[in-house]
């Protein structure tokens, strides 16, 4: 018997939690970064102007923080006020995103009357071994189109490792 391929393996990557909004609804949001993940998010500036939404370039529209230690443990966390449920077309090629209405969701957090009722969004990025081939600055190599993790695998590898649904459209 052949063992698996270790090259064909999927594992998380990271897990972005990314917040929206300007002036004080953003530091709210840099807040609630700060309590659900204990690191610092960094803040998001906008490129284009957009004058029916008020946006300049350069001003602050959003922050994220990234998750690569222990990412498996935060999603399981992150899919529970979602009911472990994700619809197909949250899902794209290498990731899928999906938004949380209101942290008070998450088990273990408590409401924080200073941020109010606030929700945000998690983008969970997978890869496969050798993706460092593509994103290292010296002696880069393209990677082929195998390489990349299609919609199927991704269901497949939610519904076994964390029995996770999937909804049609």
């Amino acid at each position: 018997m052949m063992a698996d391929n270790v090259m064909r393996k999927i594992k998380i990557e990271k897990v972005v939690l990314g917040v929206g909004g300007t002036g004080d609804n953003l530091e709210k949001g840099v807040k609630l970064l700060k309590i659900l993940t204990g690191k610092k998010p960094a803040k998001m500036k906008s490129n284009k102007r957009i004058p029916s939404l008020g946006v300049r370039p350069k001003l602050e529209v959003g922050a994220i923080v990234t998750i690569r230690k222990n990412a498996e443990e935060f999603l399981k966390r992150m899919l529970i006020p979602i009911d472990n449920k994700l619809k197909e077309k949250q899902i794209s090629e290498n990731n899928f995103s999906f938004g949380i209405q209101e942290y008070i969701e998450i088990p273990g957090v408590e409401y924080q009357r200073d941020i109010g009722i606030m929700g945000f969004d998690v983008t969970v990025v997978f890869a496969r071994t050798g993706k460092r081939v593509k994103l290292k600055k010296m002696k880069k190599g393209k990677i082929p189109k195998r390489q990349i993790i299609s919609k199927e695998e991704i269901i497949k590898f939610m519904e076994e490792n964390f029995n996770t649904e999937f909804v049609g459209k």
